[in-house]
């Protein structure tokens, strides 16, 4: 893939999880982590979390215990330490070469995240109730069906707030709905917000 003009490839490497990844900067967008060209980590990805984070900060709900699925290269956790400085942050991802990237070109060493490597169905399943649970579990694009299932998401459901992320742009735009209605079933409230070409499910019990 030919890079634009202003942008600079940092970084490739091979993950058996998010296939090509590549680390680059541009003048625009700053640093970011692609997986299969479509950013991951850092540019774009982070004014999506930004206004998503900023809503939940707005209702006032006290958060003291973040459990992250889907750690990436730290972009939701830069923001999570931002809004609320003295939170203890969890953070699982099953790419450690993410994680290791996350480290090196975004500053995931310095946001105090206890860095979890290995499966997020099997950490939720066993895992403490939390304060706020964000949900951003992609492989390149796909979002695994796994954690759509049903036990997974009453699990999940005892939680005190739940955040989904889910692309939502062509083909993806029916999956994403198909999904938020399946939560209606589990979660006693789900609300709806599009941040970008996202669709983020806020769920709680009430």
């Amino acid at each position: 893939m030919k890079a634009m003009i202003g942008t600079k490839i940092l970084e490739e490497r091979k993950s058996k999880f998010n296939g090509d990844l590549r680390v680059v900067r541009t003048f625009g967008l700053g640093t970011y982590i692609q997986a299969n060209g479509l950013t991951q980590s850092g540019g774009i990805v982070e004014a999506i979390w930004r206004s998503t984070i900023r809503k939940v900060k707005g209702k006032g709900r006290e958060v003291k215990d973040v459990l992250i699925l889907g750690l990436g290269g730290g972009t939701v956790a830069k923001l999570v330490r931002k809004f609320w400085p003295e939170v203890k942050i969890t953070g699982v991802d099953i790419d450690p070469i993410v994680a290791e990237l996350g480290k090196k070109y975004l500053g995931l060493s310095d946001y105090g995240v206890d860095i979890k490597i290995g499966d997020a169905s099997n950490f939720a399943l066993y895992a403490k109730r939390y304060d706020l649970i964000i949900i951003d579990l992609y492989n390149g694009d796909q979002f695994p069906k796994k954690f759509e299932d049903e036990k997974f998401l009453k699990k999940l459901a005892k939680n005190k707030l739940v955040i989904f992320n889910r692309l939502y742009y062509g083909e993806k735009r029916p999956e994403a709905v198909k999904f938020g209605n399946k939560l209606k079933t589990v979660f006693g409230k789900v609300e709806w917000f599009y941040p970008e070409a996202n669709l983020m499910f806020l769920c709680s019990k009430n």
